[in-house]
């Protein structure tokens, strides 16, 4: 597996937020993590990247253990995609450049601007490269943050929240480019979300956390009625529409 999260707990003030989790995810696949707000989610994410010292066990990239790392030597393995992005009065090929930053020695080099290219063509962003990140739309402000943690060229992709606040044709454009990524490159992505219906018509493997440890760990065709009422405390029923399962509330 590209990607062991052993026993990892974390504790904020003497509150536990997270109970031993463990989970594995390898090369091209897609996994969503999933539960209602204030469950850990976010935390989670931030312990796989070592942004929180987690308080128990480990994270495993390729045999190596990520929290005994140096921060340059994290960032070269996991891009981390935040929920929120601060629109700085960068051009947006500077922004993604800023990606670049744990390979880059004394100078960008001419490789790096032509992976900064590279990423900004397969995100159809090129035309807008000499834009400032503060005049982007919010679905393209997410594209350059993915972008910059693209050309990270990390084997792992960490993306918190990344369809928040985006209308819906930003949503499946953001999600499929992403599945394409993971499809073609062979990274392992995690993410968390609050839409049940994307994550299981986009994830491999849908990961439900309730009082911050795992409920369930399963296919999103193996999900049923029964792990979405007791995670979120709301009957539902379970239908698929053209071959993708859709959680559909029932009062």
């Amino acid at each position: 597996m590209l990607l062991e999260i052993d026993g990892l707990s974390f504790t904020y003030n003497s509150h536990a937020v997270l109970h031993g989790v463990s989970v594995q995810a390898g090369a091209g696949e897609l996994l969503a993590i999933l539960g209602p707000n204030g469950v850990g989610k976010t935390t989670l994410l931030k312990c796989v990247n070592a942004i929180h010292k987690p308080r128990g066990g480990a994270v495993i990239v390729e045999e190596k253990n990520v929290l005994e790392m140096a921060p340059a030597e994290v960032a070269r393995e996991i891009g981390y995609v935040a929920q929120r992005a601060e629109a700085a009065r960068l051009t947006v090929f500077d922004a993604v450049l800023m990606g670049r930053k744990p390979h880059i020695r004394w100078r960008v080099s001419e490789r790096d601007l032509q992976i900064v290219d590279a990423a900004l063509r397969r995100l159809h962003m090129d035309a807008l490269c000499l834009r400032y990140i503060d005049e982007l739309s919010g679905g393209e402000l997410q594209k350059v943050c993915i972008a910059r943690a693209l050309v990270q060229e990390p084997r792992i992709l960490l993306l918190d929240e990344p369809t928040s606040s985006l209308d819906l044709r930003n949503q499946m454009e953001i999600m499929t480019m992403i599945r394409r990524v993971v499809d073609e490159h062979r990274v392992t992505a995690v993410m968390t979300m609050h839409d049940l219906n994307t994550a299981l018509r986009f994830a491999d493997t849908v990961l439900f956390l309730k009082d911050g440890a795992i409920f369930a760990a399963t296919s999103p065709h193996e999900v049923t009625a029964g792990i979405v009422e007791t995670v979120y405390g709301l009957p539902v029923s379970i239908h698929h529409v053209d071959g993708y399962p859709v959680v559909v509330p029932t009062s």
